[in-house]
């Protein structure tokens, strides 16, 4: 008997992440075997036992679709929106199977988004134990100085009580009055380089991912899609500690 517990489950069945399969649990929206579950860290046989979320009888997909986006500036990484606004969904409408973004980038920001319904990947590239790498093209107001870099570098509070883990920034060039930088995190905070930026003084004018893990965005256009190859998959499975 191979027990899991209920929230990896969940996560490893594409139905959402570890944290969000959490909140289901404690909001009695998780069944098994027709018994509603609100205890985290239950353990069940996911071949013998029958899970459900809402009424709907969950199981892990045998195979897992891997893709990447160039996600474009004024779109929503989210599957939905109250308020009506552009979405990554608008760009998924040709994708058959339901996929979720890893890791967000806001509304303003741009490139490379990695979209999959692989729970224990996805949980793995984005917890900062597994020190994914993550680099990002980011252009900021003002001209930083070697004083402000090296503070950037060694970990800043971005808000009371949160201070961002020690990073890596290289100076790539410098146009008027404006400064373009390298930026490789092994943590992915929400807004996090802006809000860095913005405490050094020197708020962020435009963001790009252009790498995660092994992944590279490259000559993929603005707003496509395009499914991993078999390398990059296996690649990036290796970077989580799953090769």
């Amino acid at each position: 008997m191979n027990l899991v517990r209920l929230q990896k489950f969940l996560a490893g069945a594409g139905v959402c992440s570890r944290r969000q399969a959490e909140k289901l649990i404690r909001q009695g929206r998780v069944k098994v075997d027709g018994e509603q579950v609100t205890v985290l860290g239950t353990r069940i046989d996911p071949v013998a036992q029958c899970v459900t979320v809402d009424g709907k009888e969950i199981s892990v997909p045998t195979e897992h679709t891997y893709l990447m986006m160039n996600k474009p500036r004024g779109i929503l990484t989210t599957l939905s929106d109250p308020y009506g606004r552009p979405a990554i969904t608008d760009l998924l409408k040709d994708v058959p199977r339901r996929v979720y973004p890893v890791g967000r980038l806001d509304m303003d920001s741009e490139g490379l988004l990695f979209l999959t319904d692989d729970g224990e990947l996805s949980y793995r590239l984005l917890h900062p134990s597994f020190k994914v790498p993550k680099k990002y093209v980011v252009t900021v107001q003002g001209l930083p100085s070697r004083k402000d870099l090296s503070r950037l570098m060694s970990g800043v509070e971005i808000e009371k009580g949160i201070r961002t883990k020690p990073c890596k920034i290289r100076l790539l060039g410098r146009k008027k009055r404006q400064a373009v930088m390298e930026v490789i995190l092994t943590e992915g905070r929400k807004r996090q380089i802006r809000l860095m930026f913005k405490a050094a003084g020197h708020p962020v004018i435009r963001l790009k991912r252009i790498e995660m893990g092994p992944l590279k965005l490259g000559q993929l256009g603005k707003g496509r899609i395009r499914p991993l190859d078999e390398f990059e998959i296996q690649e990036l499975r290796k970077a989580a500690g799953l090769g």
